[in-house]
């Protein structure tokens, strides 16, 4: 029976991706238009919500009119209408009824979002992205089996909260997991019942003793929380490759973070030329991109989500009123701020996101980092880009392999000179910290010019200061934040001391 669902499965899912990558083809060939058609769809059926009438969507014809109608948002700015749909009522923000809210993860505030989910957007964009991604990689690999195995996915907590009778949270995960089609769920490892648990490391052990046995061939999963799952999954087995464990194992799909800094970790515990890393960019506001070129570290935009893209470059950011652009106008190699309007009714909401655009034909991106985590005490502009690539290099060159890291600035004094403070926790240590330091020093000023100048002769910055962080030091940070698992994540930077000095605390008194 199951073959002849597999076989009937493979043959629709085969008629699909030709179909799909037609479309696709279609909007890398005719960018602008594709854009311009969806801001137009989602005005003219957003115009008489709440947020339609109060912005007089009625007279929008055209980019240039929706941005002198629509002021940039944030979360605070749309608060009261999001309130208000949680409450119960409809056609705030969106005609269509709005009863799910996704949790977002949240840093160092602990404060969160309740990002709206529409059952639009759950299927013209979250699930089209996880499709046009199979499609991508059969497109690529056309001899793969994937569908004759399991799919392992490691998402955040799967339980659903209610607000009230009219309405319910979870992380993003929990909504798409209630609502997976049925060839979806037929593949998937766990069962329900363990997915569904929200103790992280209540359900670890449970997640390895379920899966073990399983034939995966897919897994899932932001990359620092796959690590901690694969590092268990050896330690119950007692397996030194994962191979040995899932030996049809053949593709891992990854978003959040940077994947360089965590390459090198993955190969080590999957030894497998057969391996293949697929990158997406998938958060609570949207499916934005994926990676559709085999062995690239850069993802094509997908255009045609229900979602119109708005870029801010990063010297406009922070002024009172900052330039917005369309994809028409972006260049390659600048930092841009992401801004969406989508089918959730998010109406020019900064995302908090920056990106770069690797090319424009087609519109290939890469994540650089978070608006809100950067260095700039001093005027160097280091952005998460920086670092991690300034990591991944001074790990080359002295043997060593990294987990985490997090830097702050070091303040100037009548005493001292200024600087960077780095708590790094090593997989492997190097030779000589003074070394890794330099290089880590040598290769910021390399990719960074600001950096460089910041740092001639010490005056502005001094060489970089590096702490060794024990074994477990920020996973003790975010158990004790309660943010084990799912999406959340360590800000790797930061222009104020308080993450890194509870981190440092913490660091002194573990065993």
């Amino acid at each position: 029976m199951y073959k002849r669902i597999e076989k009937s499965f493979n043959s629709v899912f085969s008629w699909f991706i030709k179909k799909r990558l037609h479309e696709i083809e279609q909007f890398k060939k005719e960018p602008i238009e594709t854009q311009n058609k969806q801001l137009k769809k989602l005005v003219e059926k957003a115009k008489n919500t709440s947020f339609g009438i109060e912005h007089d969507f009625s007279k929008i014809v055209d980019y240039s009119t929706f941005k002198k109608q629509v002021p940039l948002q944030d979360y605070t700015s749309l608060k009261p209408f999001i309130d208000q749909t949680i409450a119960g009522k409809q056609n705030i923000l969106w005609p269509d009824e709005i009863k799910w809210f996704a949790k977002s993860s949240g840093t160092t505030t602990g404060k969160s979002k309740f990002i709206p989910v529409t059952k639009e957007a759950v299927e013209d964009c979250h699930y089209k992205g996880g499709k046009d991604l199979l499609g991508m990689y059969y497109h690529h690999h056309p001899e793969t089996r994937l569908f004759n195995g399991k799919h392992l996915i490691l998402g955040g907590s799967s339980q659903i909260n209610y607000f009230n009778s009219n309405s319910y949270f979870g992380d993003l995960s929990a909504i798409i997991v209630k609502n997976l089609p049925w060839w979806c769920e037929w593949r998937r490892t766990p069962k329900r019942e363990i997915t569904l648990m929200e103790d992280w490391e209540e359900k670890l052990p449970k997640m390895v003793e379920s899966t073990i046995k399983e034939d995966v061939m897919i897994l899932a999963g932001v990359p620092s929380w796959t690590l901690v799952f694969l590092k268990k999954v050896l330690e119950y087995t007692g397996k030194k490759n994962i191979m040995e464990v899932w030996p049809n194992l053949e593709l891992y799909m990854h978003g959040g973070v940077n994947f360089q800094p965590y390459k090198a970790q993955f190969e080590a515990l999957i030894q497998s030329d057969n391996m293949n890393y697929v990158q997406t960019y998938n958060a609570s506001e949207g499916f934005f991109a994926i990676q559709d070129r085999v062995k690239a570290d850069d993802m094509l935009l997908m255009l045609d989500y229900g979602i119109f893209y708005e870029f801010i470059p990063l010297e406009e950011l922070n002024k009172k009123n900052p330039k917005t652009i369309a994809l028409e106008s972006v260049e390659v190699g600048v930092n841009y701020a992401m801004v969406v309007t989508t089918n959730v009714g998010l109406w020019r909401y900064v995302i908090g996101d920056t990106i770069q655009f690797t090319s424009i034909q087609p519109h290939r991106i890469k994540v650089t980092g978070r608006t809100s985590h950067f260095l700039n005490t001093f005027g160097e502009e280091v952005i998460a880009d920086n670092t991690d690539k300034a990591i991944e290099i001074a790990c080359q060159k002295t043997n060593a392999s990294v987990q985490e890291y997090t830097v702050a600035p070091i303040f100037m004094t009548n005493e001292q000179t200024g600087g960077h403070e780095w708590l790094i926790e090593f997989n492997q240590l190097p030779k000589s910290i003074q070394l890794f330091a330099q290089e880590l020093d040598e290769a910021l000023k390399t990719l960074n010019s600001d950096y460089e100048a910041k740092r001639t002769g010490d005056l502005s910055i001094a060489k970089p200061k590096i702490n060794i962080a024990q074994q477990g030091t920020f996973y003790k940070w975010l158990k004790a934040k309660n943010k084990l698992g799912g999406q959340h994540k360590i800000p790797k930077l930061s222009n104020n001391r308080i993450l890194l000095e509870e981190l440092l605390e913490l660091n002194l008194h573990s065993v």
